[in-house]
């Protein structure tokens, strides 16, 4: 049953709305609740469970709370980032080895790369080693997906590289890490066009809300180790032939920006009988300006020739853009194939801003439905009263893990259906 949440003054939402999920616990990360786009979950050597969480700006790098029990959980590290003009905003887990993006505000700034760590002792993090990406014109690493224990794929800029538009800044790229004490490049491609001395010309930006064409997430899935499925923002969706790793190749590009308003984030292959994709664009503009913000439900059987066949469906802008904040696509649980992650071919969790976190069933891809969703009242301390999931993670015993762009922290959930 959903329970409406009531309105304070200006027009914050103070109460849960809730269908089919139940909040188990709640923790604030000691006042330090602003989490960015990067959640894994590690079993630790001692049996633990340690969810992991990078945070979406300074002062904090990143934070480890034990959710053994998920309704008790447990604050075990929280760290600090050197300086407050970077981020970390992503991680991943493979074992006891934590990959963690750093991206600075401006160009030509250090630390700027992704950093390996040893987290066999949770609470004592080591560095292993720096991957450094800084340069004139890179602001380092947005986003790092970590999943073999081998490569690091990762969207990132580099010493060598300058983008024919400064939104361009940042491409794909292959680091081999299999002795992580001397991470190395081993691949890179970017869509022609965006680099300086390219022979093609540069791309059309959007009028209106110009994301720029660089990559965001960067997955590559064990089931299909030769693709890398990219959200590459306002480049769209791209899928890349990598079983050369060295000369990463084009399969498909599908790109619905202009007449949509860009920057597609995440393209999750669901490797289901229907060859399903889920691709979602990001809101990054507060009020409903840059509506709609979508999930898109694609048929990829022929992978050279992707087919929108449905969005997911959504509550109605008319009230959701006013609650505060954004309200649009984001995140996706991403079906990692970590030990600790739950994994499905027909459900999808997905994260709305201040729409909370929602679950959706795509068994019949053109007619999705949503079955269950949580959206937490404006956390007191919130700069734009209202709560902004940023990301989920969904452990394998189908625990649910939200947590807020801004000051809420982490929200441990179970599904009841």
């Amino acid at each position: 049953m959903a329970v409406e949440g009531s309105l304070r003054p200006g027009g914050q939402a103070t109460q849960t709305l809730a269908l089919n999920m139940k909040l188990l616990a709640h923790h604030e990360l000691a006042g330090f609740g602003g989490i960015g786009e990067g959640m894994n979950m590690q079993k630790a050597p001692d049996g633990r469970r340690i969810l992991w969480m990078a945070h979406e700006s300074a002062p904090k790098n990143f934070t480890a709370v034990d959710v053994t029990d998920p309704r008790a959980p447990k604050m075990v590290i929280q760290t600090d980032l050197p300086h407050a003009q970077m981020r970390s905003n992503s991680l991943d887990v493979v074992g006891n080895v934590m990959a963690v993006a750093y991206q600075t505000k401006e160009w030509g700034m250090k630390p700027a790369g992704f950093a390996l760590f040893d987290i066999s002792k949770p609470e004592q993090p080591k560095l292993i080693s720096h991957f450094d990406a800084s340069g004139p014109s890179s602001r380092g690493a947005h986003c790092v997906w970590f999943v073999d224990g081998e490569f690091v794929h990762l969207t990132s800029g580099a010493p060598d590289f300058t983008p024919s538009h400064p939104k361009d800044d940042q491409f794909y790229r292959i680091i081999d890490v299999r002795n992580p004490s001397r991470p190395a490049e081993v691949g890179r491609w970017w869509l022609p066009g965006t680099r300086k001395g390219d022979s093609e010309p540069p791309l059309p930006r959007h009028p209106r809300f110009d994301g720029g064409y660089r990559p965001h997430n960067t997955n590559v899935y064990p089931q299909r180790p030769d693709r890398a499925y990219i959200g590459y923002i306002d480049g769209g969706t791209v899928i890349l032939d990598i079983s050369d790793k060295a000369h990463p190749k084009l399969v498909t590009r599908w790109r619905h920006s202009p007449p949509y308003n860009g920057f597609t984030h995440t393209v999750l292959p669901l490797f289901n009988q229907n060859g399903t994709l889920i691709v979602t664009d990001e809101c990054v503009r507060d009020g409903g300006e840059d509506w709609p913000k979508l999930a898109w439900v694609v048929d990829a059987r022929e992978e050279t020739n992707l087919v929108p066949v449905a969005t997911l469906p959504l509550p109605p802008v008319e009230v959701f853009g006013k609650r505060g904040g954004r309200f649009g696509a984001h995140n996706l649980h991403e079906n990692l194939p970590g030990p600790c992650s739950w994994r499905s071919d027909y459900i999808v969790l997905g994260t709305f801003f201040n729409g909370g976190v929602r679950v959706f069933d795509v068994s019949k891809p053109l007619q999705p439905r949503e079955i269950a969703y949580f959206v937490p009242g404006a956390p007191p301390m919130s700069r734009i009263g209202a709560i902004q999931i940023n990301d989920v993670f969904v452990d394998d015993r189908r625990i649910v893990y939200a947590v807020d762009r801004f000051a809420g922290g982490l929200y441990v959930l179970e599904m009841t259906i």
